[in-house]
């Protein structure tokens, strides 16, 4: 990574926003607009920076990517070898649809089953239609949670993934609101 970009990320990771093409020429000691628009393009073309629907500057690569080593058994210890299989930007494996992706922090233990515990954050895909086992975030009868999407027949309902919890069916509506793709759990 250049200094450039260094400079261009570590002002989004402060300001929570990118800087404006005028802030990006004081960053980087720039005297003209195009010079920025041509350094914009490069990163752009380089996959560092992108722009969303609304032409808004946003950083593609936050994390820079790191060394695929191989596999680790769960089960059955055995002999490992580390071998450079390939790298990986975990924003890649993590978010397909930049747009419409978000993260939200899990309150509650309803998911805990899952795999997903409170703390715990979820990369969320806006999506108003979901498949049968999909783990949503829906709004029922007013209110909003996170479960399991189930269909049966005409029937649908929300699952939780703790069996202290019962099935939640709406008596009013239910609106898709997300589908969850990840969760991310910092020990």
């Amino acid at each position: 990574m250049s200094a450039y970009t260094d400079k261009i990320l570590s002002f989004y990771r402060t300001n929570k926003r990118m800087p404006a093409y005028a802030e990006i020429m004081k960053l980087v000691g720039f005297k003209s607009k195009n010079a920025v628009y041509k350094l914009v393009h490069k990163l752009i073309e380089e996959g560092v920076l992108s722009k969303d629907s609304s032409g808004r500057l946003i950083p593609h690569r936050l994390i820079g990517e790191i060394p695929l080593l191989g596999l680790v058994e769960a089960g059955i210890p055995t002999t490992a070898e580390e071998h450079i299989l390939d790298t990986m930007s975990i924003e890649d494996y993590l978010i397909k649809e930049k747009d419409s992706t978000y993260m939200l922090r899990v309150k509650g233990d309803s998911m805990i089953e899952a795999g997903i515990h409170e703390g715990d954050l979820v990369i969320a895909v806006r999506r108003s239609d979901a498949k049968d086992g999909d783990i949503v975030i829906a709004e029922v009868d007013g209110g909003w949670t996170m479960k399991y999407f189930r269909k049966e027949g005409d029937k649908v309902y929300l699952e939780p993934a703790n069996h202290k919890y019962s099935p939640i069916y709406p008596e009013y509506d239910l609106h898709i609101g997300a589908v969850v793709k990840g969760v991310i759990r910092k020990y």
